[in-house]
């Protein structure tokens, strides 16, 4: 029996990926009795991940951890028999900055933690989502936390940040963790940035961080300089490097992570396709439908699996920026937003809950052809 797939990521700022997915269902239920919808809420590696991950199935291991200014947050992983699902932003990404930057001294020595406390319980593969992190440090914080130790010239260990890889003089891996030997490291990300230059990590993402100019070519040194003593200029090059403020590039360099395209793993991790195969409509989503999303995003990735598959997609959205044709190249069949029903962008945000459930009853259910009995109301 055929049934509606419901798989959006989350609308920042508002509402969590399986929030989204359970206003939808709710919406879709209100408006045709007996509809069969599955929720498998979806993420691209960023902000986001842990949830998806625990809506397929895994289980929540606390972690406290260290935040990007090194103060202790409560954060942990997502595990699955012997997987465990990391995600950066939770534990050293901006949201545990809320008005603040740090751009030089951020670490990601906490995400380090996690990902130690995994392979302590056991974990034989780590997924890794990179995304919305607040630190620029090239995963250095994340490596002495797994137990390399980063010494200046005169033997003394490194400050947190990316800007004190500056001063770095050697490096000493003899005591990273022995549970590395044996695992797996799989780096989800969307990011194809480099590690250095104009479209490096610095330069790109850096000012997000709060990095001025002078800041930024300053980062963008004492990477190189990281790069220099770890003797990696040819995975300072590749393709998603520059994730995560470079934290990629750690764990290529150091941890030989193996890097995949952030949706299309996660998709597979999250059992999406299993759902897929009887679906006869696929709705997905994200806060804003832009040019972004086209870019490597969750809900492009959603539309190209669902038209790979021959089953329509339909997106729902906060805002939808992109024209028709737009939609239709990236394979939707169509899309609406919550400013069709709220115009006003803090009233949107703050009632996104009861708007997207409105949208799916009335203007979704009429996408998909649903003749709905509920009439429209303001």
């Amino acid at each position: 029996m055929s049934h509606v797939l419901i798989a959006p990521d989350k609308f920042k700022g508002s509402l969590s990926a399986p929030q989204v997915a359970a206003h939808v269902a709710a919406g879709l239920r209100r408006a045709v009795s007996g509809i069969d919808v599955r929720e498998v809420p979806i993420a691209d590696g960023g902000d986001g991940t842990l949830d998806a991950a625990l809506a397929a199935g895994f289980e929540r291991v606390p972690v406290t951890a260290s935040g990007p200014t090194g103060e202790p947050v409560a954060t942990g992983y997502a595990r699955r028999g012997d997987t465990a699902v990391v995600e950066l932003a939770d534990v050293s990404g901006l949201a545990r900055l809320p008005g603040r930057r740090v751009p030089l001294t951020a670490t990601s020595y906490g995400t380090g933690e996690v990902i130690r406390a995994a392979l302590d319980d056991g974990c034989r593969t780590i997924v890794l989502g990179l995304g919305g992190s607040a630190c620029t440090d090239g995963g250095a914080g994340m490596a002495a936390a797994l137990g390399m130790r980063l010494l200046d010239a005169h033997g003394d260990e490194l400050g947190p940040g990316g800007a004190a890889l500056a001063l770095l003089d050697t490096v000493d891996p003899t005591g990273l963790h022995p549970g590395l030997a044996g695992a797996e490291i799989v780096v989800a990300s969307d990011v194809d940035n480099p590690l250095l230059g104009e479209h490096g990590a610095a330069a790109v993402y850096g000012p997000q961080k709060g990095a001025s100019a002078a800041q930024v070519e300053r980062l963008d040194a004492a990477l190189a300089r990281w790069v220099e003593v770890l003797g990696a200029q040819d995975v300072a090059t590749r393709a998603g490097a520059g994730a995560a403020g470079g934290v990629g590039f750690a764990a290529l360099a150091l941890l030989g992570a193996v890097m995949r395209p952030g949706i299309e793993y996660l998709l597979d991790l999250v059992g999406f396709h299993d759902h897929l195969a009887d679906a006869s409509l696929v709705v997905t989503g994200e806060g804003s439908l832009d040019e972004q999303t086209l870019r490597g995003k969750a809900p492009a990735g959603v539309a190209a699996a669902a038209r790979a598959a021959g089953v329509p997609v339909v997106a729902v959205a906060g805002r939808c920026l992109l024209p028709d044709e737009a939609l239709t190249a990236a394979g939707f069949a169509g899309a609406c937003a919550l400013t069709d029903l709220e115009p006003d962008p803090r009233r949107s945000v703050a009632e996104a809950g009861p708007l997207l459930e409105r949208l799916a009853e009335q203007r979704l259910a009429a996408i998909i052809d649903i003749e709905t009995p509920v009439e429209e109301t303001r």
